[in-house]
């Protein structure tokens, strides 16, 4: 697909006359963005179709197509919803300093099922996008792309706010991701996946530590020194 196409919008949707809903269509569509994860997970995003995952949600094709026009649709409000999963943004971290509040919006304490969830669905886009070539600009767009730009936004916010030199926003942004979500993407591979990877949490609080800090031991500011 080329990337200068334009993506099916994930929250545009027209509204219709009738009878009161029981559900609201926000809350329809995140009930219907989990079925889809889920069925992409179990089944493929490829051998997927619209049928199995109206019929999973036990809704009818013109409910479906009524908030979602496709499966690129449907994958897009997937992506949108894991972004939450790997990044805790937008969010209050102001009573906490830091390096904690890295912590939490790095999701330091996420549940292992939650963990693996995550890695399936990285592994989806990375098995099927040669054939399916629209998963990685998806994936970029209503996930990496936002992620920087929420992290982005907070770390300036906290740098003003503490009158911290950040220099280029964007560019320690995205070392920093690169930093903490490396190791995840290698455990994609088999081969690095056998061997012994750092504890998450140790790795994450290294991370953070390294980037705020430098690895030149001058790290008196921190909220557990």
């Amino acid at each position: 697909m080329d990337k200068n196409s334009k993506l099916p919008p994930v929250t545009e949707v027209p509204r219709h006359r009738g009878r009161p809903k029981l559900v609201s269509d926000d809350t329809q569509r995140s009930l219907i963005a989990e079925g889809a994860r889920q069925l992409f997970i179990e089944k493929g995003y490829g051998r997927t179709t619209t049928d199995d995952v109206a019929a999973r949600c036990k809704i009818s094709k013109q409910t479906l197509y009524r908030l979602f026009p496709g499966k690129p649709a449907l994958f897009a409000a997937v992506v949108d919803a894991h972004r939450y999963s790997m990044l805790a943004l937008p969010g209050d971290y102001d009573d906490l300093p830091t390096d904690q509040a890295l912590q939490q919006i790095f999701r330091i304490d996420i549940d292992p099922q939650s963990e693996r969830d995550n890695l399936a669905l990285l592994r989806l886009v990375m098995v099927e996008s040669q054939q399916h070539p629209e998963l990685e600009e998806l994936l970029f767009r209503y996930g990496a792309e936002k992620a920087r730009a929420d992290l982005a936004k907070w770390l300036k916010s906290r740098c003003k706010r503490e009158r911290i030199e950040l220099g280029d926003a964007n560019g320690a942004v995205h070392i920093l991701l690169d930093m903490v979500f490396g190791p995840m993407v290698l455990k994609l591979d088999a081969a690095v996946a056998r061997r012994r990877p750092p504890k998450r949490q140790d790795h994450i609080r290294r991370c953070i530590s390294i980037f705020l800090y430098g690895i030149s031991g001058n790290d008196s500011g921190r909220s557990d020194a």
